[in-house]
């Protein structure tokens, strides 16, 4: 609103006024911020709003409490100063929901542990606790606080709420006891009496709401917009919250329930005297508060006076009339109340406690002032008067010593008088016409006095001014609640009785003084923030503006001195030293002290950022800053040179944290195969990918997975069925799940003839049996789950095998089963055709030997032999660096192949690849077989497969050996007659075995031999002796290929294992 054309109130209104009506509730008046109660939920207080307003300028938003509480955060981290925010406002005008707010979006914006979470819930929980015993309705306003509350939120250092703490002030005891008209007592009485079980109305007499004095003599009982039944239960978890045990919960409603029934007890006159008018309504206080019904009779209508004669102190019992009684009775029941509420604040405030204080944040809901133009003249500053109105007049009229104000008068009647009565009152108004009839801002009438308030007018009743001030509590009611067989009540009352008095007893006037003292203290170590707040209308209906209304609250607000002062002044202000430290960032002479004069230093640092000179003055101690502009110019500017060092900062972290997450995850992983499993020397130290088949740019294998699910490993790999079939899919490992993708062609539909993926197989994590694995070099494993398993072939089985193990210790919080065998069983998946699809089981046998790789062979017997030759013994651990670029094992490995061959590297690229060595051509991957461990191996090629030589030609190798003779066992789409199997043997032909290498049969083959004539053909089926066919497990055999056939055979190019 400082960009108003007019300023004026009508002005000022009628802007407000608009916004109101669109839902516009929060507006700026520079850093002031203005907020009209809308007498209904609005929807921009939720987690968007948040995100939205934290850590954003002010001017990037429109305008919300969550951005005045975002820059308070903000500045007490950024300056390490303590923070304070003060909501002014008439009653009803919304200062305890704005105060909620605050305090909801810190508590969400701050981040901390379990520890921190419980004391922000102590925070968001003391709210309705503390309005059940010190919130009422009133006329003007259903939910009216009935007493001061200044909430400092304490945090650590690192911005984390770990504390707090609660001062209350000025509860209106008062109305327990009487109220006017159309207003209710505290919200707790009605919360007993609707929300109490069946079991706690009988324990403490609970009955109806007319059936109470104290609740009855106003006619209100119910509240719009409020059910104390459910409240009752808000209030109560409050209490668990908090840490109040439910011994100590159930004394509080004990108490609440004791009020009651005392404001029940009346008096007759009896003579001059008062006596109990029914002695059967003594019985249930005195029940609920643990004392003698007699005892209470008597200290209701009698009392000890002590009278002194010289040195000698005589007690005199003195019997009381009916309206000392009653005001007797109605002392004890304010008292207990009292009491109670601020056992309740004592212990909020210990469930918060902490050892040391760092920053705070105050919250305060009571008016505040703002020095407006002292500051310019102290510190030099040039600028324009502006009339306004100063509350310091009014202040000094009520509480000044000399001349005395209207308190001290208070207090000094209240000193002399020996009785209850009209005397004392009539004394003190002529002593106030006497002191301070001739005050602008006061005026006198028969029966009271006017002030003139910065909000307006206010009339004063004198009657029971002076009593009221006295606020005593006669030694009789205390040694009354000390006499209690309950230790809670004794301890509310801890006097010492028996001390000796000095001084004049305390009075709520003084107390007030010392309160308001005490404050001011605490929230001038404080930058202030604040708040006003406006109430729209007295019907309390949303969207009901009532004009004179708001008009007369903006200008006891003094919105437009306010505007003024903001449009003429400086929008900031700030000591040298605390600026230089706050944009110390912005400059390397700066960086991180400056060194010479601070104000030449706060030169240095606008000139930085060119701002313009007409835009700030320095004064003798202070920047001022007119522009708001200009601020944020700052504050960006700020931002900026921060983003920059963090993300350096950021970058060299993520760097570090991945080659230690590297370093760990090889070194796990060894210890999963240590001592259990052969390894290459290869596997020890390479590198961890995870993807190696680019699953971001993927996103036809992305589709099977979830939104955000992470993939921490993906790779393809062969995956052999019930035929020992090998059949290429894509493996992926997610924190949840095992994905085996496939690939299929669309027999139908529009697609028809396309080859698309397909979800083969998801197994959660959770749901994994085991892992079986070999004690040899190869690259087999089988996944074991309750439905099948499955037998994969994985070059990248032990990164793979650590990941799974990670997860599924995460998911069950126990180790994955690996069990190490040279016989591996295979469940089989039960299938619905074929005369093989019955389930059962398959074992894949491992023999050693002198061979690089383990090879899956089907000769005509359909048994399969691979062998393994031992590299790197079980006990060798991985060094302490990750190589960035495979190496060849051994110095022989690095001479020049046979030409025509290609050389591979174990679990590594090629040798002279530019890419890591876990980088693959993304173009082959789908074609490509495991590169041997010996590079000038060759492979076995495919069935047909023809390989020539540069510059010349060879002739195929006689591979009749490895044919299949039995075609309806191998399948129409097998491409060739031997499937690969990596890990650490080549393949070889039977007929070429040497002696040395050991041959392993199976006892029940799935099929009799083929007949062979003696050139080595195969016979035809009819030629057959016989052909058996049986149901029992195939038998995976392994052997060895010597050098002799190795010669025979091709070289392939193959991915790197």
């Amino acid at each position: 609103m400082v960009l108003l054309s007019k300023i004026n109130e009508d002005a000022i209104v009628d802007n407000l006024k608009k916004r109101y009506m669109d839902d516009y509730i929060f507006t700026y008046i520079g850093p002031v911020l203005i907020s009209i109660n809308p007498f209904k939920q609005m929807p921009y207080f939720g987690d968007k709003e948040v995100e939205m307003y934290q850590g954003a300028a002010q001017y990037e938003n429109p305008p919300h409490i969550y951005a005045l509480a975002d820059n308070m955060y903000r500045n007490m981290m950024i300056d390490s100063e303590n923070q304070c925010v003060i909501i002014s406002g008439e009653s009803g005008a919304g200062k305890t929901v704005a105060a909620k707010y605050i305090m909801g979006y810190i508590s969400k914006v701050s981040g901390g542990g379990p520890k921190v979470q419980h004391v922000k819930d102590i925070i968001l929980q003391s709210n309705p606790l503390l309005e059940a015993f010190g919130n009422a309705k009133t006329v003007r306003n259903n939910n009216s606080s009935r007493f001061g509350k200044y909430f400092e939120i304490q945090f650590s250092s690192g911005g984390e709420p770990d504390g707090g703490k609660i001062s209350n002030f000025l509860l209106e005891k008062s109305r327990v006891v009487m109220r006017n008209p159309g207003e209710r007592s505290f919200h707790i009485f009605y919360q007993l009496i609707e929300g109490a079980t069946a079991e706690q109305k009988g324990t403490l007499g609970i009955t109806s709401l007319d059936y109470y004095t104290y609740l009855n003599q106003s006619g209100s009982y119910k509240v719009d917009d409020i059910n104390d039944k459910s409240d009752f239960q808000e209030t109560t978890h409050a209490m668990d919250v908090i840490g109040i045990s439910s011994e100590n919960n159930s004394m509080v409603l004990q108490i609440v329930a004791g009020v009651l029934h005392l404001g029940n007890i009346t008096f007759k006159e009896a003579g001059n005297y008062a006596a109990v008018e029914s002695e059967e309504f003594l019985a249930f206080p005195a029940f609920l508060l643990g004392i003698d019904q007699n005892r209470l009779k008597e200290k209701l209508t009698s009392r000890k006076m002590d009278s002194k004669w010289g040195n000698a102190i005589e007690s005199i019992d003195v019997t009381l009339n009916v309206e000392q009684a009653c005001y007797t009775r109605d002392a004890l029941s304010k008292a207990l109340h009292s009491r109670v509420f601020d056992f309740l604040v004592e212990s909020i405030n210990k469930a918060m406690v902490k050892d040391h204080k760092d920053f705070n944040i105050g919250v305060l809901d009571i008016y505040g002032f703002e020095i407006f133009q002292e500051e310019y003249v102290q510190e030099g500053i040039k600028w324009s008067q502006i009339e306004y109105f100063n509350n310091k007049i009014v202040c000094d009229l009520i509480e000044s010593k000399s001349p005395p104000g209207i308190m001290c008068i208070l207090d000094d009647v209240c000193a002399t008088m020996h009785a209850v009565g009209e005397g004392a009152d009539q004394t003190m108004l002529q002593k106030l016409r006497m002191q301070i009839n001739t005050h602008e801002h006061f005026n006198s009438w028969n029966q009271g006095f006017i002030i003139h308030h910065y909000a307006g007018k206010v009339s004063y009743d004198a009657e029971g001014f002076c009593e009221r001030n006295r606020d005593v509590l006669f030694n009789d009611l205390i040694e009354l609640m000390q006499s209690s067989e309950i230790a809670f009540i004794r301890a509310r009352f801890p006097e010492n009785l028996n001390a000796e008095k000095k001084g004049r007893p305390t009075t709520a006037g003084s107390k007030i003084k010392k309160q308001a003292n005490d404050l001011v203290s605490t929230l001038m170590k404080c930058t202030p923030h604040y708040i006003r707040c406006i109430k729209p209308n007295e019907t309390k209906k949303p969207r009901d503006w009532e004009e004179s209304r708001a008009k007369h609250q903006v200008e006891y607000l003094g919105l437009k001195e306010n505007i003024r002062v903001r449009r003429a002044g400086y929008a900031y202000r700030r000591v040298f030293k605390k600026f230089l430290n706050r944009y110390a960032i912005l400059t390397k002479e700066s960086w991180p002290t400056w060194q010479g004069d601070e104000k030449q230093g706060v030169l240095h640092l606008l000139r930085s950022v060119n701002m313009d000179q007409d835009q700030f003055q320095l004064g003798r101690t202070k920047v001022f800053i007119k522009a708001p502009e200009s601020l944020f110019l700052l504050e960006e500017t700020r931002e900026r040179k921060f983003d920059g060092y963090a993300r350096t900062i950021q970058k060299a972290w993520r760097k570090y944290m991945a080659r230690k997450k590297y370093v760990q995850m090889r070194e796990e992983a060894s210890d999963l195969l240590l001592n259990r499993k052969e390894r290459r020397r290869h596997s020890l130290n390479r590198n961890f990918v995870g993807d190696y088949i680019g699953m971001d740019d993927r996103p036809e294998l992305r589709q099977f997975l979830g939104k955000r699910e992470k993939i921490d490993f993906a790779d393809k790999v062969t995956k052999y069925d019930r035929r020992f079939k090998g059949i290429k899919r894509d493996l992926i490992l997610t924190p949840k799940s095992v994905y085996l993708i496939g690939r299929e062609k669309v027999k139908q539909g529009p697609e028809k003839g396309q080859v698309k993926e397909v979800m083969k197989r998801r197994i959660d994590v959770e749901k994994i049996l085991a892992v079986s694995l070999s004690t040899m070099q190869d690259d087999f494993m089988v996944v074991h789950e309750q439905e099948y398993d499955s037998l994969l072939d994985c070059v990248f089985k032990t990164e793979f095998i650590s990941l799974l193990s990670r997860r599924f210790e995460e998911k069950t919080q126990r180790k994955l089963p690996l069990k190490f065998n040279n016989t591996l069983e295979m469940k089989l998946k039960k299938e619905n055709w074929g005369f093989l699809s019955g389930g059962g089981s398959r074992q894949v046998l491992f023999v050693g030997g002198q061979g690089d790789m383990p090879v899956l062979i089907l000769p005509a017997n359909l048994c399969r032999s691979a062998s393994a030759r031992d590299f790197q013994r079980t006990h060798v651990s991985p060094t302490g660096r990750p190589s960035l670029r495979s190496a060849p094992v051994h110095p022989e490995l690095t001479s020049t192949p046979p030409r025509g061959l290609h050389r591979g590297l174990q679990n590594g690229g090629h040798k002279n690849s530019n890419h890591a060595a876990n980088q693959r051509n993304s173009q082959h991957h789908g074609q490509r077989h495991p590169a041997p461990g010996n590079p000038t191996r060759p492979f076995l090629p495919s069935n047909g497969s023809q390989l020539k030589e540069r510059g010349g030609s060879q002739q195929p190798p006689n591979l009749d050996c490895l044919k299949v003779p039995i075609k309806e066992l191998q399948g129409p789409t097998d491409p060739q007659p031997a499937g690969l199997l990596q890990g650490g043997a080549t393949q070889t032909c039977p007929k070429t075995q040497t002696a040395g290498a050991p041959v392993y049969s199976s006892s029940r083959s799935v099929c009799s031999p083929p007949t062979l004539s003696e050139d080595g053909t195969e016979l035809t089926v009819r030629e057959r002796s016989t052909a058996r066919l049986t149901e029992e497990k195939n038998v995976f055999l392994c052997c060895l290929l010597t050098n002799e056939c190795n010669s025979r055979l091709h070289h392939q190019t193959k991915r790197p294992a």
